[in-house]
């Protein structure tokens, strides 16, 4: 198992590694047949206002699958103790959910719901980008059905997941529904038609530059 830890504002020191070590090998001990790689992060934040500055995450890169986890506590140690357990409980879901899947096939798509798009998001406003990237992520997006997102959706911790969806080919979002469940948002093409698998068009009344219905 290959493990690799970055750090940024904090120097990585062996103290520091022999630790990371310690818990995350602790925490993967029994997932080690399906793990591939390891990567953790740690942080200090320089902003004064955040007062758990110290930050661990850890992503795992298991059988073409990635689960992710991140804490921050006031301590370093404290912040991988806590990602330790949380990536340790991360790996169980996934054990259970693939010999489930084994056991009674694999899940359909009903939960999904595509979400309505308006035509304009933006009205007459020019698109402004924010002054600084904060961080930049790169990934590969192997082609994969709405099941399969919704499922890394779930490991990876966020509330939403980009991928490449195997059916049309396009780059999908599914994210978690305010009111429970999860909605898929699909590009639309120029006639008004989705590229899903029925292609009905979706039309709404919401005012220009009104975003607030994609997140409902």
């Amino acid at each position: 198992m290959k493990l690799v830890i970055h750090g940024k504002n904090i120097e990585i020191t062996d103290a520091i590694r022999e630790y990371v070590h310690q818990k995350i090998e602790k925490a993967v001990s029994h997932f080690q047949h399906i793990t591939n790689e390891v990567d953790v992060h740690l942080s200090v934040a320089r902003n004064p206002r955040i007062t758990t500055k110290q930050a661990a995450e850890v992503t795992i890169y298991a059988n073409g699958n990635v689960i992710r986890a991140e804490e921050s506590s006031e301590n370093l140690y404290a912040s991988i103790d806590l990602v330790a357990d949380k990536i340790a409980r991360q790996l169980r879901k996934y054990k259970e959910r693939r010999q489930d899947q084994k056991t009674h096939g694999q899940p359909t798509n009903q939960a999904l719901v595509p979400e309505p798009v308006a035509a304009d998001l933006i009205g007459d406003r020019t698109p402004e980008l924010p002054n600084e990237v904060i961080r930049t992520k790169y990934f590969t997006m192997p082609p994969m059905t709405l099941a399969e997102a919704t499922e890394q959706l779930q490991l990876v911790g966020h509330d939403f997941y980009m991928f490449r969806n195997s059916e049309s080919g396009e780059i999908n979002v599914v994210y978690e529904r305010n009111h429970g469940g999860y909605g898929v948002i699909q590009p639309r093409k120029t006639n008004g038609h989705t590229n899903g698998k029925n292609g009905n068009s979706a039309h709404v009344n919401h005012p220009v530059g009104d975003k607030s219905h994609l997140y409902k």
